[in-house]
């Protein structure tokens, strides 16, 4: 029986969100097409790596039979061609987050090294013996480890913002933890990998701020799922991830206020981020390129660029509504599986972490493997926060845009069928 969620529908019965045919958004994902275990793929591992749009493979494909050339080094046609298409990539991402300027896009390969940047660079000019760092339990070890061997380096100290059995942070401890003159740098993400919680960031920069404090946005789970402005948001630091965006891999940004980027000294030396070189000394390029040493992933960012176009081509508000009844829908129907403990908060992005009470995680994914249905399982590389919650591993499907409602009643039928088996 067909389930009817509300919204309107088009002719193929196709459920929208503002008109939008979501049926023909999803012929966009050549990936989906894949049949697994004779079965068709219901891909539910989106805050793992996203489905690639057809728009960025071919993108990235014209780059390397048509035009391949190394970007800014030449004057001949490849060249002038290469760099044009990848600096449209740091232009589509400055609009996309509301940039003031276009030259604050620092072009990483992803999160993690734009995180171990900061880490380095504003650390190495900010943090200093007995000072201290910000955190909360939501995560991911690239927001923590890279602050940790840091405050190794120099003697310096980790506070950590709990969350509470909701799985929210709990603010009143933030203010607590900030209103210390010691803390220099908060860092912290906009959505939990592994909860789909969804941080007030607003109010924490609003704290940082008054108190003199860096913030710093980990904006991977977020930036494919809904409007970011990072003018609005009041944040230092926003960086993301383009694999999450619907892009290749070892493409991504952090995004910086020019005043502090200026002072920082540079993450790598090499090509491209000096404006001159001897052996007595060298004189560093501006920004952008002070912090992009060496050749980029050329043709990744030539296929982020193409993706990030089919993303406001779609909307991201039309993009966060349609996901926020996707969510509303997986929350409900998981909540009616017997033995099944859901972690997290009712309001959430499509990130859902569960244990079956008698199933391994791991066994889990591998019997839903065999119905088509990719999930993720483990600790998310969030070990700590696996920690409070007091588990071991959990399961976590993770929804996109792409995702349907019958998918999600087919997870729950694959649930209850492995279940059966196992306990």
């Amino acid at each position: 029986m067909a389930h009817q969620h509300g919204g309107n529908k088009t002719a193929k019965g196709q459920h929208t969100v503002s008109g939008t045919d979501w049926a023909d958004i999803r012929e966009s994902f050549p990936g989906l097409r894949r049949r697994i275990n004779d079965k068709p793929l219901i891909y539910l591992d989106s805050a793992n790596t996203a489905q690639k749009f057809e728009s960025a493979i071919l993108a990235s494909d014209r780059y390397m039979r048509e035009y391949t050339a190394n970007v800014f080094r030449s004057v001949h046609t490849l060249s002038e061609e290469a760099t044009s298409a990848f600096e449209e990539a740091r232009d589509q991402l400055a609009t996309l987050i509301n940039a003031p300027e276009r030259a604050e896009l620092i072009l990483t390969r992803g999160t993690t090294e734009s995180l171990n940047l900061l880490a380095y660079s504003l650390g190495q000019l900010k943090i200093s013996k007995g000072d201290r760092i910000v955190l909360t339990e939501l995560e991911h070890h690239a927001n923590i480890v890279p602050w940790q061997m840091l405050c190794e380096r120099v003697g310096a100290e980790i506070q950590v913002i709990p969350i509470d059995a909701q799985g929210e942070l709990d603010l009143d401890a933030a203010k607590t933890l900030l209103d210390d003159a010691r803390v220099k740098i908060l860092s912290f993400t906009h959505v939990s990998n592994a909860l789909g919680t969804i941080t007030p960031v607003q109010a924490l920069c609003e704290m940082a701020r008054a108190r003199g404090i860096i913030s710093i946005v980990d904006g991977s789970q977020a930036a494919p799922h809904m409007p970011i402005d990072v003018q609005a948001l009041g944040c230092d630091f926003y960086a993301a991830t383009g694999h999450k965006m619907y892009a290749p891999t070892a493409t991504g940004f952090l995004w910086g206020r020019r005043t502090l980027l200026e002072t920082m000294p540079p993450f790598m030396g090499g090509g491209e981020m000096i404006e001159r070189v001897s052996f007595s000394g060298t004189r560093f390029n501006v920004l952008p390129n002070k912090f992009e040493a060496g050749t980029p992933n050329i043709s990744g960012f030539i296929g982020l660029s193409a993706a990030v176009q089919s993303m406001r081509s779609i909307g991201l508000a039309q993009i966060q509504a349609r996901e926020a009844e996707l969510a509303r829908y997986a929350y409900e129907k998981l909540g009616e599986v017997e033995g099944l403990r859901l972690f997290g908060p009712t309001h959430r992005a499509p990130v859902f972490s569960f244990a079956l009470e008698g199933a391994h995680a791991h066994d889990l994914a591998m019997l839903l493997d065999q119905e088509g249905i990719a999930i993720r399982s483990g600790q998310h590389c969030a070990h700590p926060l696996m920690q409070r919650l007091g588990v071991s591993a959990t399961a976590r499907a993770s929804l996109a845009f792409y995702n349907t409602f019958d998918e999600i009643d087919a997870l729950i039928i694959g649930i209850k069928k492995a279940r059966a088996m196992l306990c």
